[in-house]
């Protein structure tokens, strides 16, 4: 089981990594509101033949909690995002990747004070680890930059958008018992609608830049394997070994950016960045040793 989900959560980070790469590819092919607009009507209508039925047979139970499941997934899927673009038009990536390293540890915190489910020192120390990996790597392994780093207004939206995404991953323990597809159609509609009133304030304000060819391949990519894929990876992940364990897997997102910018984008590869890559890894090691040994 567990090993199953480390395959998950991998996945997952590596698809979510190669998604940053999109948003670098996407600059001058298409403005980012419209990007997450398309991406989710993308991904809504391919998912909508696949969860229909799923949808019909789970109504009864997904009803009452529709509301819920739509607040989470507009949360976790189109808020996120919206907030997340918009910040790094105001800070610099390296903030954002900082306050995103974060997550694993408010997502403990969060789930002790609301459920008071406990972490242990290892599974603490292990996300601590995992965080050095994180700003070695944003820091382009020279640490000193931190001193230079100035708070603005996108570092505090960005803090919202962690906020946000970290309570998405607590609140996934709250869904109901259904099938996959039919939550992952109600987490894409909400997204879908959540998106609109974005896309349209964009067009609004003249700031649109509707995709072309290339666009479209990156807006198939992000709907067909950000959107979907890696969500229904993410969510199977936290059902197997909880969001504690799984949250700090999310620390992966920005080395696998990195190594994939080496790959795809021919960036030149650095000696921090190995350390950062085992860096991330051990302290994953750590936190899921001490985490099988308190579910055993």
């Amino acid at each position: 089981m567990a090993t199953t989900a480390y395959i998950l959560l991998v996945l997952t980070t590596l698809m979510w990594g190669g998604n940053s790469i999109a948003g670098k590819m996407a600059v001058g092919h298409v403005s980012p509101m419209i990007l997450v607009f398309f991406r989710w009507l993308l991904a809504f209508l391919v998912l909508l033949p696949v969860a229909w039925r799923p949808l019909r047979e789970d109504w009864p139970v997904v009803r009452p909690h529709l509301l819920k499941l739509s607040v989470l997934g507009a949360c976790g899927f189109t808020l996120f995002n919206v907030i997340f673009y918009t910040a790094l038009n105001y800070t610099t990536a390296i903030n954002v990747s900082i306050e995103q390293a974060g997550m694993p540890v408010l997502i403990i915190l969060i789930n002790f004070f609301l459920f008071r489910m406990r972490a242990s020192w290892a599974q603490l120390v292990g996300a601590l680890v995992t965080i050095v990996g994180v700003v070695l790597t944003a820091a382009h392994g020279d640490p000193l930059q931190l001193m230079t780093l100035q708070l603005n207004f996108g570092d505090a939206i960005m803090l919202i958008a962690v906020i946000l995404y970290s309570f998405y991953s607590v609140g996934l323990r709250l869904k109901p018992n259904i099938q996959w597809q039919s939550l992952i159609l109600v987490f894409t509609g909400s997204s879908l609608l959540t998106a609109t009133p974005f896309a349209l304030w964009e067009i609004a304000s003249s700031n649109a830049i509707y995709p072309d060819l290339e666009g479209w391949l990156l807006i198939a990519y992000t709907a067909f394997i950000v959107s979907a894929v890696s969500q229904v990876f993410f969510i199977r992940g936290i059902e197997l070994i909880g969001p504690n364990r799984a949250g700090i897997f999310i620390n992966l997102v920005p080395i696998f950016g990195t190594l994939l910018s080496v790959l795809i984008l021919g960036e030149s590869f650095h000696l921090y960045q190995g350390i950062a890559l085992a860096l991330v890894l051990g302290g994953i090691w750590m936190a899921e040793t001490s985490g099988r040994k308190r579910a055993a």
